[in-house]
């Protein structure tokens, strides 16, 4: 019976410790990744609006190139979807919620499984010498679990962070191709 009441006792200090100390790491974050890509603002906005160019040079889906991918909706526009199914990357869709033609694309990140999440990603493009630099913004608001899951991984940026800068030098190499 002592044996059970330690137990408990244990498990509610625990309990205690995993809420309150959630209430007091970051409620949000952000992470984003720049790069400067010697091509025409309308190839870099293809690539990147155009969720059947994007799978190419999507860091993720070459981390787990057999997931089920769909597309659907007008490339390039408000309403175009990119969805995916996979063993490793678990379930999630993006969706293209505002552009301005060769200059910014916002997009709904919406993960499904493992974990149910939604983030604000968003590319932007400008002029930047004779290239155009582009921006890869994700932001979002943090649950308790991935409050605490940031503090076991190093936060979000540490996370996502090399992914981006992966992502956005296949995006360059793939532009500055002229595809």
């Amino acid at each position: 019976m002592k044996f059970l009441k330690v137990l408990l006792s244990i498990i509610v200090v625990l309990i205690v410790i995993i809420v309150v100390g959630g209430l007091f790491l970051p409620k949000t974050y952000s992470v984003n990744r720049s790069t400067v890509i010697n091509a025409p603002d309308s190839v870099i906005y293809k690539n990147v609006a155009d969720f059947n160019e994007f799978y190419k040079w999507n860091p993720w889906a070459k981390m787990e190139p057999t997931a089920k991918t769909t597309f659907s909706g007008t490339p390039q526009q408000p309403g175009h979807v990119y969805a995916w199914v996979g063993k490793e990357m678990g379930s999630g869709e993006m969706k293209i919620l505002k552009v301005d033609p060769y200059k910014h694309v916002d997009v709904d990140l919406f993960f499904k499984e493992p974990f149910e999440s939604h983030a604000d990603t968003k590319f932007d493009i400008q002029p930047e010498g004779t290239g155009n630099k582009v921006t890869w913004t994700m932001s979002g608001e943090n649950n308790l679990i991935s409050k605490w899951m940031c503090v076991v991984m190093g936060g979000m940026d540490k996370m996502i962070g090399k992914d981006f800068e992966s992502g956005l030098a296949s995006l360059k190499e793939k532009s500055e191709k002229g595809n």
